[in-house]
């Protein structure tokens, strides 16, 4: 049986630590420490599921180290149970009132001590499956918020990018081929530009259909959010052209982009999301639908921005329904190197 989960054991007693270690070492991956800083510093640099941590320790008693471990970010959210020979009904109140997610009395029960473990390791597995698919509803930020109790979450950004991108003669082609093979061929696509907003540090905020949403500096932000976005442009349409390669297609997509101030907050109780709105978000989706395919169209704040590191071609002022004629750059290339942002 393959043993993927991982427990450290934290005691001085070698008695102790055999019965623990020759039980559960069936099932998981065991670890020891034999004094509370030895745990901490293993901790520093290894990764384990659960810890059984012992009270009564010489230097540093186990009340201690679980204080440590909680005032560490690193250390902080792995689940402890003490497991003990301290009896008293207040020193279990005193754990479990620590934040241990468990108190095991000694003399312990070998066949209880299974159990309770393995009711915290599934308990912990859940809790990060939830977490997994929290992130990837909302931005890592915003989730945490959502996890500590804030509700109603909604902020203004002085300064961000935003970018939109829309396959060309999309519903042509959803016409021609098999649902199946649309979603494989979308899913392949926007796979791969998910990988680039790692890569360059913005956030991926949502897809409509097969047009893709970006932003550079919400809910994090960032002084080159422009210059994060017109790499992030760049490399989708790299992107582009590999996926046409491997599946032997010829799509293109338009990107428009703005810069400016938006609102972003959390909104809706079933399938929440987290969504931006305002002056800047209506700009960038029509610098992207009045756009040249497999074009980058900016607007005059997001060119004032980039100008003197990115070659931009200007396109005039272009009639857009709402705004009027509105001016509008084409982003062609990078001319420096300086004021290139990193890979976040």
């Amino acid at each position: 049986m393959q043993k993927t989960q991982t427990i450290l054991v934290v005691d001085d007693e070698a008695l102790n630590i055999s019965i623990l270690a020759e039980e559960l070492s069936k099932h998981y991956e065991i670890r020891v420490a034999k004094s509370g800083q030895h745990a901490i510093d293993f901790l520093q640099t290894s990764h384990v599921d659960l810890i059984l941590l012992d009270i009564m320790m010489p230097e540093m008693d186990g009340y201690e180290v679980f204080q440590r471990l909680r005032d560490n970010e690193r250390t902080r959210h792995i689940p402890v149970i003490f497991i003990t020979a301290r009896n008293e009904d207040a020193d279990e109140e005193k754990g479990l009132e620590m934040g241990a997610v468990d108190y095991i009395r000694k003399p312990f029960n070998l066949p209880s001590v299974r159990t309770r473990i393995k009711t915290h390791l599934d308990l912990k597995r859940e809790q990060e499956r939830s977490e997994s698919l929290l992130l990837n509803i909302l931005p890592a930020p915003i989730a945490a918020r959502l996890k500590a109790g804030e509700s109603n979450i909604a902020d203004g950004y002085a300064e961000a990018s935003i970018l939109f991108a829309d396959i060309v003669g999309f519903t042509r082609m959803a016409s021609q081929i098999s649902p199946k093979q649309l979603v494989v061929i979308l899913n392949a696509l926007f796979s791969r530009f998910d990988q680039l907003t790692a890569q360059f540090g913005v956030e991926k905020i949502k897809t409509i259909g097969d047009a893709y949403m970006v932003s550079a500096g919400v809910p994090v932000p960032r002084p080159d959010h422009a210059e994060a976005m017109a790499e992030m442009a760049f490399a989708m349409q790299a992107a582009l052209h590999a996926h046409n390669e491997e599946f032997g297609s010829a799509m293109q997509v338009r990107i428009g982009i703005a810069s400016g101030p938006v609102v972003a907050g959390v909104i809706g109780l079933k399938r929440f999301i987290y969504d931006l709105w305002g002056d800047t978000v209506n700009l960038a989706s029509r610098m992207e639908s009045h756009g040249i395919p497999g074009a980058i169209q900016v607007s005059a704040e997001t060119r004032n921005r980039l100008q003197g590191h990115y070659a931009l071609e200007a396109r005039g002022e272009i009639e857009i329904k709402g705004l009027g004629p509105t001016p509008a750059w084409l982003l062609r290339e990078k001319i420096a190197v300086q004021g290139a942002p990193t890979a976040g």
